[in-house]
């Protein structure tokens, strides 16, 4: 599944969202909930916004202020007991008050730098707003269901093999080991006793389904030529000698909805991302007067690069 976005926008759209923005349609709890977490025993009715939490001097902290900080402070949240989260929130506007008090008292909120900062502010909480609520409304379980239809409809089975390795250093070690298995030795016996891979020394050497291209082309080249249950000659790549036993093939399948859901709501996000940004630039003129930064600007806007080259096995 392609899932094209701007370069560098997948960061970018999950930060200005958080978990609000695929709340709805993958069933996560809204960033404001943060600010109620562990907090007191459900209230029989949601609380106010403007609902009076504490005053500090003439100053009030109200509901709406704790749902802000919550959203504005996702990740140190993170690292906060539940039950410490609301006192967290309040300490934090608290100070936040009565600083704020002291620096308009001090004419701070009287620079240009300020104002520039505070337009800065209010256009990226605008931002925010538009993207909830232009957006975000996108990611809809109808949508995400509309997304998998076509993934399943333009999907192209593909050839897999499920096979085992054993990796030794040298050929000498691959022939005996590849005698040992010729003498009855059970495949994943052998595997976790002589493989110098971490991971099949724990499995018996699997390595699960794999299609073309994701392999090391000498290893694939011999994996897909033989029949399952049978077993290879030793084989060189780039990683030493290996041993290769096919179980299985069979024709890929598409993924279940369960599985992708969240990279679709993702890719229906992105899209309507992309039409929202381009009908609003539509009637926009853009003047970078610096050569390179435009040009710059430019490659940020192109989808990123797609494509993997073979993995080891």
């Amino acid at each position: 599944m392609n899932v094209h976005a701007p370069r560098g926008f997948h960061k970018v759209l999950k930060t200005l969202a958080g978990a609000l923005l695929l709340g709805t349609a993958l069933g996560f709890a809204p960033v404001a909930a943060f600010a109620q977490d562990a907090a007191a025993p459900a209230a029989a009715a949601p609380i106010a916004p403007e609902t009076v939490v504490a005053t500090i001097g003439d100053q009030t902290i109200t509901e709406a202020d704790l749902a802000f900080a919550a959203e504005d402070l996702q990740q140190e949240l993170q690292q906060v007991p539940p039950e410490e989260r609301r006192a967290f929130l309040v300490t934090v506007l608290i100070d936040m008050k009565v600083m704020a008090k002291a620096a308009k008292a001090a004419g701070m909120a009287d620079t240009d730098l300020f104002k520039r900062r505070l337009q800065y502010l209010e256009e990226r909480s605008l931002r925010r707003d538009y993207f909830t609520q232009k957006v975000a409304t996108s990611v809809t379980e109808e949508s995400i269901k509309a997304a998998y239809d076509q993934l399943v409809k333009d999907f192209k089975p593909v050839e897999e093999v499920h096979a085992r390795h054993i990796l030794v250093a040298t050929e000498e070690e691959a022939k005996a080991v590849k005698a040992e298995l010729d003498g009855g030795k059970p495949f994943e016996v052998l595997a976790m006793e002589k493989t110098t891979d971490p991971s099949g020394k724990q499995n018996g050497g699997d390595l699960g389904f794999f299609s073309k291209g994701m392999m090391v082309p000498e290893f694939e080249a011999v994996a897909f030529t033989l029949e399952p249950g049978k077993i290879s000659d030793p084989v060189q790549s780039q990683f030493g000698w290996h041993i290769i036993k096919v179980e299985e093939k069979r024709m890929s399948a598409p993924p279940p909805i369960e599985q992708v859901q969240q990279q679709l709501g993702q890719q229906v996000m992105f899209k309507a991302f992309d039409e929202a940004v381009a009908a609003l630039k539509k009637d926009a003129k853009l003047d970078i007067p610096d050569e390179a930064l435009a040009a710059a600007v430019k490659k940020q806007a192109e989808p990123a690069a797609e494509g993997a080259a073979g993995t080891a096995p």
